[in-house]
């Protein structure tokens, strides 16, 4: 549903291209996790899909469509929630169906749902620093399901959590992604959590950017932690480790 043909893209201060002549797709459904080092372009790709950095060349597809001639078609959901501190939870929620000019009933109705949804029905009046760190990205990812996008952009949603709310958080975003019938895709440094969540993994092998390598990750749905522990899993997670260790000190 999602393909990039030959896109190149070069930021103006930079005298190379970050992104040169990248092929790759993703299937209707995935759950795919990005991986790289730091700086090596994984949130470009982010930005080129919403059409929020203009491609040197090439094209990006959503369902053989052009993204050009499409509005709406990807949600996204940055490392901070940015829900608004004036407003309430509510009220955040509503904040896209405002710019999609959404009747107020409906808003209301929609947000209210989409909070039973996600078990937090009862803060629907409270205001952002009334909830904890992974009560907020719940509400930030019901934000974006707001959108009605097909396609998901997760740029690190989880990084800024402590690592028990981290576990819960992977867990319940697994459940949602099979609920709502979404396309994923996830940016992380964490192995392990890119290795739990995702049935794909793209590796950044290098900078610029001229491929993805895809690593199937064999697990089955739905997935429990001690799947972590097999051989072949903790094998998968050294190999990956050790090869962004490589590029790091590079």
């Amino acid at each position: 549903m999602l393909q990039f043909n030959h896109v190149t893209f070069q930021y103006e201060e930079e005298d190379f291209n970050i992104i040169d002549d990248l092929s790759f797709q993703v299937d209707q459904g995935d759950f795919i996790s990005i991986i790289g080092i730091s700086g090596c372009g994984k949130s470009t790709i982010f930005r080129l899909i919403n059409k929020l950095l203009p491609m040197k060349s090439g094209e990006i597809l959503i369902n053989q469509e052009k993204i050009e001639n499409l509005s709406g078609f990807a949600g996204y959901m940055p490392q901070k929630d940015l829900l608004f501190p004036w407003r309430t939870i509510e009220k955040n929620l509503c904040l896209p169906m405002e710019m999609m000019k959404v009747p107020k009933k409906e808003q209301r109705e929609r947000a209210e749902k989409i909070l039973e949804d996600v078990g937090l029905l009862d803060y629907k009046d409270k205001y952002p620093k009334d909830l904890s760190g992974g009560m907020r990205q719940r509400i930030s990812f019901a934000r974006t399901l707001l959108t009605n996008a097909e396609l998901m952009l997760l740029d690190e949603p989880f990084s800024a959590l402590d690592a028990l709310t981290r576990i819960s958080m992977q867990e319940w975003l697994l459940s949602q992604w099979k609920k709502y019938n979404k396309t994923i895709l996830f940016i992380t440094h964490d192995v392990e959590e890119a290795i739990f969540l995702s049935n794909k993994i793209y590796l950044v092998p290098e900078t610029p950017i001229h491929r993805l390598e895809v690593v199937e990750v064999p697990m089955e749905y739905p997935r429990k932690r001690e799947f972590l522990k097999r051989p072949e899993i903790n094998e998968m997670k050294e190999t990956l480790v050790e090869r962004l260790r490589k590029q790091q000190s590079m």
